[in-house]
């Protein structure tokens, strides 16, 4: 799905996953076997605090900066990037419409989408996917966006002052779910649920025999495990990320007590688990044979130490992680080790680059 920017070729695109905590640009191409993929170039740069907060953009030229060296550092030529909105400027809802053509819906979607969302459809970009003939007779399931149009001015604006041409904003649920079907035998029988915890957003995405049933953005993620690291041990914001990530020492340089670190990262991640439990257990209560098979987890937030097993344990689902990387091809040049370490956070940005600029 694509938020109203023009199509210019068939050629790949960039993934650009610009986060609250860092940027990755991200190119793949085809290796000709169909069963896999080459990574052709990966660059991850990391922004200061407080340059998006809650998905807004508070340090743009931080935000230009941080895209600059993400691409230098990929060594990426392609100058074509397709981006990815979540959060609460973004609406996705399955809706049913009366049965009609595509070119019709496109002239009548701003009229339809108003009873829809809760915000002056002026104020947004809309989309939309026909995903079949609905069980009701005479309708059929349609799949709408909308996002604002000062958020997806925002991320225009950045990709242009870096040099790029932006081509396509999708969103980071359907970005997540293209890097699931990119990277797995999806079970048309199963429904998966698919959950991106990024570090302000956690991206739902639950897919019902290959379509997408429930979409939803929880605004919590891994931002959560530093200030709580941060209060608990009181450290500076600095300090306690260095910790999340498995080192660091506290203040005045005391020691940290791997028990204090380990007390502050399970209050969270309950926290966490429970707010993406009651959005799986609002699924089943909406939705009839609403039961998921597994849940795949990615992102960085979801390597904390114990999240797959607290999330199974509040859920009572099979849990794994999701790997963008699955069937990555070995290509030369890449340090293996730190891409198995990093893998976990690149959901959005592999699924990004499987866009091709002439979809719709």
């Amino acid at each position: 799905m694509r938020l109203s920017l023009p199509s210019f070729s068939k050629r790949s695109l960039v993934g650009l996953d610009i986060g609250s905590s860092s940027i990755k640009a991200i190119e793949i191409g085809s290796k000709g076997t169909g069963k896999g993929f080459e990574l052709k170039g990966l660059g991850v740069s990391t922004l200061p605090a407080e340059a998006i907060v809650q998905g807004v953009f508070l340090d743009s030229s931080a935000i230009v900066d941080g895209i600059r060296e993400a691409i230098e550092v990929s060594g990426i030529k392609t100058r074509e990037v397709a981006a990815a909105v979540a959060g609460h400027s973004v609406i996705v809802k399955r809706v049913s419409l009366p049965v009609m053509p595509a070119s019709e819906l496109e002239d009548q979607i701003q009229w339809e989408a108003e009873q829809y969302i809760p915000f002056d459809v002026n104020e947004v970009n809309l989309d939309f996917e026909i995903l079949g003939e609905s069980d009701e007779a005479g309708q059929m399931d349609v799949l709408l966006v909308a996002a604002k149009k000062d958020l997806i001015d925002d991320y225009v604006h950045v990709i242009r002052e870096a040099g790029l041409v932006p081509v396509c904003v999708d969103v980071a649920a359907f970005a997540v779910e293209s890097a699931y079907e990119l990277n797995y035998d999806a079970d048309l029988d199963q429904t998966v649920a698919l959950v991106n915890v990024g570090a302000e957003v956690v991206n739902i995405s639950i897919l019902k025999g290959g379509v997408p049933a429930f979409t939803r953005d929880i605004n919590t993620g891994g931002n959560q495990y530093t200030e709580e690291i941060q209060r608990a041990l009181a450290v500076s914001s600095e300090e306690a990320e260095q910790i999340k990530l498995g080192g660091g020492t506290g203040a005045a340089g005391r020691e940290v007590v791997p028990e204090e670190v380990d007390r502050a990262i399970r209050t969270v991640t309950d926290t966490v688990v429970g707010e993406i439990s009651r959005s799986l257990d609002f699924f089943g209560a909406t939705s009839s044979d609403a039961r998921i098979d597994k849940v795949l987890v990615s992102g960085g937030a979801a390597s904390m130490a114990g999240f797959d097993t607290a999330f199974h344990e509040r859920t009572g689902l099979p849990v794994e992680p999701l790997n963008p990387l699955a069937r990555m091809l070995p290509a030369s040049g890449l340090d293996l080790d730190h891409l198995e370490r990093i893998a976990p956070s690149l959901g959005v940005g592999v699924g990004l680059a499987t866009r091709k600029v002439a979809q719709r």
